[in-house]
């Protein structure tokens, strides 16, 4: 008797880039538009999702900062679930899958479980939510590189694995993700460890969306001028001399 084998499908880790739709890959794309199942987060562009199959199952595992969370650990199991019955699943999330988004731990868990599993990188917040403020990440003469951290975590929480010490020394741009609550006390932390409190710093948050808003000055006045202006998450801060330069008023 011939014994058919499961159906195998797979899963697409599709980065959706920093909330613009325009700003997702082509790539990208044509994996929703393909997808059987789409697991999605609430900083994906979600308006993307109409380009679905109109059976195409959607599920919301959203992470919201302070409401509803889904586990980890749920996401994964659901992830090798739909793709065992021989499903095209796309996990879609904001930014890119591999840059503070828990991708390669989606990786790793579909692996294990032998579901095929391969990523379509997206357009990171790090590199084109500067660059939408008018911030170029680098410039000649200026600085020839950048660093890229998670303020996620404040600089003297048990779980935080940013040497804010070496940050602070860099010679470079500073990008940080995820850091808006936290944003007094990593200012301090730089400045503590001799980084200059007027080297220029902003924040941009609801980066390339109708709603974005920047907010401009120093290392020191920062987080000051962030909460006066209400500024909430998501929203990043980038700090360095080439944010003087302020391209989108030249």
């Amino acid at each position: 008797m011939n014994v058919r084998p499961a159906p195998t499908g797979e899963v697409i880790l599709v980065g959706g880039g920093p909330g613009d739709p325009d700003l997702l890959t082509v790539g990208g794309l044509r994996a929703l538009q393909r997808a059987d199942v789409v697991l999605y987060d609430h900083l994906a562009p979600l308006a993307c999702l109409d380009e679905t199959k109109p059976d195409a199952t959607l599920i919301d595992v959203g992470k919201l900062p302070g409401g509803r969370h889904t586990d980890q650990a749920e996401i994964n199991r659901l992830l090798i679930e739909h793709a065992a019955t021989g499903a095209s699943v796309v996990r879609f999330k904001g930014g890119d899958p591999f840059v503070l988004g828990r991708g390669s731990e989606e990786w790793l868990a579909c692996a294990e479980a032998g579901i095929p599993v391969r990523v379509i990188p997206g357009v990171s917040s790090a590199i084109a939510g500067p660059e939408l403020a008018g911030i170029p990440l680098t410039h000649r003469g200026l600085t020839q590189g950048f660093t890229v951290v998670s303020g996620h975590v404040g600089p003297t929480h048990p779980s935080s694995t940013v040497n804010w010490e070496v940050v602070a020394q860099t010679a470079g741009t500073i990008v940080i993700l995820m850091g808006v609550r936290h944003l007094a006390d990593i200012c301090a932390a730089l400045t503590s460890h001799g980084l200059d409190a007027q080297t220029p710093a902003a924040v941009v948050a609801q980066a390339t969306t109708p709603d974005q808003q920047v907010v401009r000055g120093t290392v020191d006045t920062l987080p000051a001028l962030a909460a006066a202006a209400g500024i909430q998450p998501p929203a990043l801060t980038v700090i360095g001399s080439v944010v003087g330069l302020d391209l989108l008023h030249k």
